[in-house]
């Protein structure tokens, strides 16, 4: 009975590894992706390890800054996908922005709010090698 035990608790950790790996390889997948070509500025900072809450709040913010700057994105296009996830109902106008265009925002970008200086810091480095 020793050994059935020993082999279920060894089930468990390498469905717990699995795990963790997969998501690891999805998050490595989309900051990749980021790297590669232009994506939303939300996109972008969910792939710098930033909440979707304040992902949101940040991308509103660095849309602020660009329409400031007069930053124009690299490409837009027509989704369904929305940040909080699923699929919305309507089809929306997305702007996709480079790295380089996003570490200028970033650049900008004075936020107030603790989380959305924090947020701006992740993006800040993950753009960083792309400036």
């Amino acid at each position: 009975m020793q050994h059935s035990a020993i082999r279920r608790t060894r089930r468990a950790n390498r469905r717990v590894l699995r795990s963790t790996l997969r998501v690891r390889a999805a998050g490595n997948r989309l900051t990749a992706s980021c790297r590669r070509r232009p994506r939303s500025l939300a996109t972008v900072a969910i792939a710098a390890g930033v909440t979707k809450d304040a992902a949101a709040g940040v991308a509103n913010g660095l849309r602020s800054v660009a329409k400031r700057l007069g930053l124009a994105p690299a490409a837009t296009a027509r989704t369904r996908r929305t940040v909080a996830g699923g699929r919305a109902h309507q089809t929306r106008t997305v702007s996709r922005w480079t790295l380089a265009q996003v570490a200028r925002l970033v650049a900008a970008y004075r936020p107030r709010k603790p989380e959305f200086v924090a947020a701006v810091a992740l993006i800040a480095a993950l753009a960083g090698g792309a400036a």
